[in-house]
Order: C-alpha cells, then structure tokens, then sequence
C-alpha cells in the first residue's frame, strides 16, 4: 500500500474501518483479492512476483496492512520481501502486540516498513523506522503513507480531513458511505510545488507521487480497498482494481463471517447483512 486511512473506534457500531490505495508498476504481476488456495482462511491480493500481500484479512477478523518506507538511496535488493511480513501475521495466532515485538529483532533485515496490524483485541502499528516503532492505536482517525504513522504530507492530511468529515457527519447512529470513502481515495490532485516533501526522489517524481490516486502509464495506484468491520462480526471488504488511465479493471466484493469464520463472495447488494 501507499496510502491508508483507518478509523479506530470513531463510530460505535463500525469499530474498524480501513482505506487504501497500493501504488505499483502497472507491469508487476498481481492477483486479485480472494481466498488463498494455501491458506483458505486468508483474503487477500498477492504479489506474484515477491510472494505475501500488502493487505489481507483473514476468517477471524485479524487484518494486516504494509506501506513501504520511502528512503531512496537505502534500498537493499537482497534483503528479504516485507510481503511476508504480513502474510506472517495472517497466519498466524499472536496479537498484534506479541507479533510486533517479535519483530524488533529481525526488523532490520527488512527495507523500510510501515505495519498497521488488528485482531479482536485492537489496532497497532509497528516500523522498523522511526523513534516509536511500536504505538497502539485505540480511537481516532489515523493515516500512513510511505513515512511515518501521521507523516503530514498532503495527500495524507487531505484523505484524513475528508475521512474524518464524513464519519463525523455519519454520526454515532450512523454507518459509512462506501462509495463516498471510494470516492475520497480517487483524488487525482497533485500538490503544489510549495507543498511537496523532499524524500530525494526528485521534484517531478515528488509531484507525480503526491496525489491520493495516482495515474500514470508506467507507475500508479493499481487498487483502491475498502474494509468495514460492524461491531456484531461481520465485515465487509470490497477491492477496485485500475488500468494505467485509472480506469476500473475489476471488482473483487467479499463479507467476512468472524463467527461461523467464513468468507462469501458476493455483489454489492449482498453487503446489507
């Protein structure tokens, strides 16, 4: 992934919710999101050319999400792909919180990562960069891009504000808007030039990178993933998949039944469980 936002306990009945769009070479070979032939309790997208997934969710809930950290300069092509990280998590039992701690002892054998990983228990994110490599998100609407955990860089403070606005307008009776939260995420505007970041990529590479959705013929946003969870159990997740005009590809719609552990596929229509 190279954008997300996830709400934590904002709306009382929708503890969960998770927005991301994963940026990638139009040329990287991919799987749409589904149930995993090896692993039938997973749906995720995968990477088919460095095995693992950028986000998944599996038939008890537990959710796993990966940014990459943006360090032109320290990329290391031998070290190990940060896709297993969260395919690491998806299979298996720990918490958020004991399979964080596990990685701060191998983290660095990794190229710069952002996790955001959830169960029953709560919401957590972990980094092998940064001072706090390891924070608990209880409540609040939190964003991560290819920086740190809240890094304010403008595509990320513009989705957050826009999240944020609607599920206050939603209100606590209330439930989200998948289409508007959709919709948010499809943001083509770039920044300014005056409110670029500089991570060393280069003036025009900052400016291609700085909207919400990106496209391009070579590099931009390859999915957009929507992942509600209701406070009774069931969780729906929906994928959109992009050609390099950011024209819709493909559909992916899934609930999740944490109870009977359970995926079903579906349309949209089957969403109103």
């Amino acid at each position: 992934m190279c954008l997300a936002i996830l709400a934590s306990n904002v709306l009382p009945d929708w503890p969960l919710i998770v927005l991301a769009n994963r940026d990638e070479l139009h040329s990287r070979p991919t799987l749409a999101a589904s149930p995993w032939s090896d692993a039938e309790t997973i749906l995720a997208g995968r990477d088919l050319s460095a095995g693992g997934t950028w986000l998944g969710i599996t038939t008890q809930g537990r959710v796993a999400l990966l940014t990459n950290y943006r360090e032109p300069g320290h990329h290391d092509p031998l070290a190990p792909s940060r896709g297993q990280l969260t395919d690491g998590f998806l299979r298996s039992d720990d918490s958020p919180h004991s399979y964080a701690q596990s990685l701060l002892d191998r983290g660095n054998r990794y190229n710069g990562f952002n996790l955001m990983l959830a169960d029953a228990s709560g919401l957590l994110y972990c980094s092998n960069r940064g001072h706090e490599k390891i924070q608990p998100l209880d409540k609040g609407v939190m964003g991560i891009s290819n920086a740190s955990l809240n890094t304010p860089w403008p595509k990320l403070t513009r989705t957050q504000r826009a999240v944020s606005e609607h599920l206050a307008q939603v209100g606590e009776r209330g439930a989200p808007n998948a289409g508007l939260l959709f919709d948010i995420m499809q943001d083509t505007r770039t920044a300014s030039i005056e409110e670029l970041p500089d991570t060393g990529v280069g003036v025009d590479r900052e400016k291609l990178l700085s909207s919400p959705f990106i496209k391009n013929e070579r590099y931009g946003t390859r999915c957009t993933t929507l992942i509600l969870r209701r406070m009774d159990g069931m969780v729906r997740f929906q994928e959109k998949r992009f050609d390099a005009q950011g024209l819709i590809v493909g559909e992916s719609f899934w609930t999740v039944d944490t109870h009977k552990k359970k995926f079903l596929s579906g349309t949209v229509e089957t969403f109103d469980f």
